[in-house]
Parts: structure tokens; sequence; C-alpha cells
């Protein structure tokens, strides 16, 4: 019988699944040493994000065959290493697509109407009602880089705002052109005509800092930037200079260069929302991320 090892917390369901077919251990918290003295059991690792599953922990994995990730993206893998050792590499980037896109809809919501000054400024006995004119989003060009699963959700729930939808891709949907009405565009057509600019690209060395001065400059000086991939898609230093001096009216923030971003000086600019790399976290798209590497692996087996 197959061996698999579940080292971060995912849902009971996938957990049931995955026993239907293997013997399965679940170890929650496992420290850097303990994983590598355990791993060497077991044909299957199971990970969320909590887990680096780095090239000593593959190494130390002399049976490993398969490495799961319930979740998107796979920058806590040695995705290479894996590879070369002939390891099948496992993850779930449909899981949390639509909580991801509410929260992208949900940041744009929030800053458009001030809701955290709003809620912020009421517990403190404030009635600031004509200082909180808002906007709307109908109207408003949204720029989406990258146009897979959650950037394509993100345009389909835009769209019903009635926002104008400007994308770029490497690959261009048709079939989302035809749902959302979107138009494909470079990379710099995007960020000057942008009101709110979303990035959905995985962490790659092509996608690091792809976001730095030369593409803030050239935003418009009211757009907002929101990331919910990976923090270091977007220089840090850059963006914090360019919302310090103006230079863009605000950033909604999911991710970061560092996570928990301690000391960063973000977390000190009042021209931002950041929320603790929340994006995937509902029951829903965990318990979907769960089934779906469950039944991944159970076909990689079979």
């Amino acid at each position: 019988m197959v061996n698999i090892l579940v080292t971060d917390k995912i849902d009971e369901e996938g957990i049931r699944r995955l026993r239907e077919i293997a013997k399965v251990d679940v170890e929650i918290g496992l420290k850097p040493p303990e994983l590598l003295e355990r791993v060497k059991d077991y044909e299957v690792l199971v990970v969320r994000s909590a887990t680096k599953v780095t090239k000593e922990v593959i190494e130390a994995g002399r049976r490993l065959k398969i490495i799961g990730r319930a979740g998107a993206g796979l920058d806590n893998v040695d995705a290479e290493v894996a590879k070369a050792r002939g390891i099948k590499i496992l993850n779930t980037p449909e899981a949390p697509a639509e909580a991801v896109a509410e929260l992208v809809i949900g940041f744009m919501l929030s800053w458009a109407r001030h809701l955290p000054q709003a809620d912020s400024s009421m517990k403190q006995g404030k009635w600031l009602k004509s200082e909180l004119m808002g906007t709307e989003l109908r109207g408003k060009t949204l720029g989406i880089i990258g146009t897979g699963k959650i950037g394509q959700r993100v345009g389909v729930l835009a769209s019903a705002f009635g926002m104008k939808i400007l994308a770029q891709d490497c690959v261009r949907y048709s079939e989302f052109v035809l749902k959302t009405g979107c138009e494909y565009a470079d990379l710099d057509t995007v960020l000057k005509e942008s009101d709110y600019l979303t990035i959905h690209v995985p962490l790659t060395p092509d996608t690091r800092h792809m976001i730095s001065k030369r593409e803030l400059s050239k935003m418009k000086p009211t757009a907002v930037l929101i990331n919910t991939s990976r923090g270091e898609v977007v220089d840090e230093s850059a963006l914090v200079e360019a919302l310090s001096s103006g230079r863009i009216a605000g950033a909604c923030l999911d991710v970061y260069a560092r996570e928990p971003p301690v000391d960063s000086p973000l977390l000190k600019l009042p021209n931002v929302i950041l929320t603790p790399h929340i994006g995937a976290s509902t029951q829903e798209a965990q318990r979907q991320a769960a089934i779906l590497i469950s039944e991944k692996i159970k076909e990689a087996i079979a």
C-alpha cells in the first residue's frame, strides 16, 4: 500500500478520499529536522503553504514519487530538484479562483467607498459623511495582468459592475473576451489606461519585480494597484516610493515580499489597504483544494 504524509492542515474530506487508496499519516507542524527524518518513509508528500519542500527534504525522501500542494503556486516547493529526481508535482490552481477573485472585488469596493476609514471613524464616534465621498466602479477600467482561472474570474465579476476590462497575457482567451468584452493589449497600454490594476501571475524568474519603478511610472496618478498573487512580483521599495510621492493613488495588498511584513514601510502608509494573505482563505476554497489534490493524487497513483 502507498504511504502518504500530510504535513499541513487540509480539509478532512481530502484526507478521507486519500485513505480510500493509501495509508495516510497526518503530522502538522513538523520542524525541518523532524520532516527530514519522517519523509524518508513515504511515497507521497502533501502540503499547503507552511511546509517548505526544500532540496534537502526532497533528497531525504528517497521513496518520494509525488508531491502534492493543496493550493495554487509552487513557491514553497523546489520544483527543479523534484523534477530532476523524477518526482511528480501536483497542485490545485483552480481551487482558490473564486475566493481570490471575490477578494479583488472587495478591495476595489473598499477603496472606492472608503470602507476601512468609514468603519474606523464610526467606531471613534465620528460622522464623516461629507468627507468620505466615494466613486463607482461602473465605467472604470480594470487592467488584469494574467488571465488564467483567477484573472478570468475577476474579469467576469468586474464586468458585472460595468467596468471596462483590459488584459495582458501571452495567451489570449477568446471565450473570456466573449464573456466580458475584454480587450487584450500590451503591458504599457494596460498600465497607462487602468484605473485599477490587478495582478494574477505565478512567481517565476521572469515575473519577479515585473511591476517596478518603470511600470509604476506609467500608471495614472489616480490608479490603484492590487496584488493578490505573490509579493515579489512587485518591487516593494519602488511601490513604497510611488505611494509616498503620489505617483499612484493607492494599493491593496494581500501578499508581501516577506510574510508577515514586519517593520515594512507599507504598514505606515495611509493610502494602502492590507490583508494577511487571505486570498484563498475561505471554507469553500480550502475544501475544494483538498478534494482536488486528493483526486489528482489518486489518479497519479492509479
